[in-house]
């Protein structure tokens, strides 16, 4: 299949800015493999899942991981942390950063007397890097750093707290992405109590996202795709859980394209059985594609041409190609009644 297959127009005043004043305020559109397509809001979710079904949250915590720097000319660098190295160094992306060599210190902005040396370029903008005194990432970049909104959400430059807390899901707890799992914003804490009375159920893995979710696939064909990596945990409790729950019967239900990725590496990694594992995927998903686990999904509007789109015309489809015409046809859908695309945006629900 070709990149341009799974491109579409959308409105730019479709893309938004900011989130709704409530989270589960956001619309639904449900959109069922079998033929149908139904507009609601996420507060309905309840009512429209099973009894005994199981969501699959994905529980990495967003780092506030853009910061500022300088050199001793005095040239400010815009830093985003991507994740820990060996023996304390860091991995970041520097813009910017054309002029700067090896060797060369800078001083963080907001933090006096804490520099970080450039050890080594890692290509693509990327260096490894050793903060000078050693920091915990994690608590220096609370205290000076920004949410890492992606470029389609206007914010020039500016850190606002409401997106600390919003641009985060409400379970969030294990820190390392730099980019939220967005299906996940839509959910309250009285949202999940409420599918807990109707006996829908919850488990966790954790997949830190990565800047490569926005990456642009530069490759014609999509099979020539070189898929990024991301670092991901699925517990002994989970793979119990979900486990369990499929030889119940019972639906398992990914909430966003990371939890899906978890999942799906795992199985495919042991013949399509779940065991407690940690490590890397580069799992690329698109039609024609089989799905060992999943069998529901909550996602978001995705960018066009986009491997999360991809993704999901696969789930729409699994083992054939007609996902494609159906996910476009369902974002032709929600463009036409004015449904909000990408980050803040609202919500489908593919069953």
């Amino acid at each position: 299949m070709k990149v341009d297959d799974f491109d579409y127009d959308l409105p730019e005043d479709l893309i938004a800015q900011e989130p709704l004043a409530r989270r589960d305020e956001s619309r639904l559109l449900v959109l069922r493999r079998a033929g149908g397509l139904a507009h609601h809001t996420f507060g309905e979710l309840p009512s429209l899942l099973q009894p005994g079904d199981l969501l699959v949250l994905n529980d990495t915590r967003v780092l506030p991981a853009r910061f500022f720097c300088r050199r001793v000319t005095g040239g400010l660098i815009e830093g985003l942390y991507l994740q820990p190295g060996a023996e304390g160094a860091w991995e970041v992306m520097l813009r910017n950063a054309s002029r700067c060599r090896p060797g060369e210190q800078l001083s963080i902005e907001g933090r006096d007397g804490q520099l970080l040396e450039l050890l080594d370029r890692c290509g693509g903008g990327r260096w490894r890097v050793r903060p000078l005194p050693e920091v915990d990432a994690a608590e220096l970049l609370e205290g000076i750093g920004i949410m890492p909104l992606p470029p389609y959400i206007r914010r020039d430059g500016e850190d606002r707290p409401a997106d600390r807390q919003r641009y985060q899901t409400v379970y969030a707890r294990r820190s390392g992405a730099v980019a939220a799992p967005t299906a996940g914003l839509h959910f309250t804490e009285a949202l999940l109590a409420r599918l807990a009375e109707r006996d829908i159920r919850t488990a966790h893995v954790t997949l830190h996202v990565g800047p490569g979710s926005f990456a642009p696939v530069t490759a014609n064909d999509v099979a020539e795709h070189d898929m990024h990596s991301e670092t991901y945990e699925l517990s002994a409790e989970t793979c119990r859980t979900v486990t369990e729950a499929k030889s119940a019967g019972r639906r398992i239900v990914a909430v966003g394209t990371t939890s899906v990725r978890v999942i799906e590496t795992v199985a495919r990694d042991h013949g399509g059985s779940l065991v407690a594992a940690t490590g890397s995927t580069k799992l690329f998903v698109y039609p024609p594609a089989e799905f060992h686990v999943v069998d529901a999904l909550i996602t978001n509007f995705h960018l066009p041409r986009s491997t999360l789109l991809m993704l999901v015309a696969a789930f729409c489809d699994p083992g054939g190609t007609g996902g494609r015409a159906m996910i476009l046809d369902a974002y032709d859908e929600a463009a036409q009644h004015r449904y909000r695309f990408y980050s803040y945006g609202d919500a489908m629900l593919i069953l």
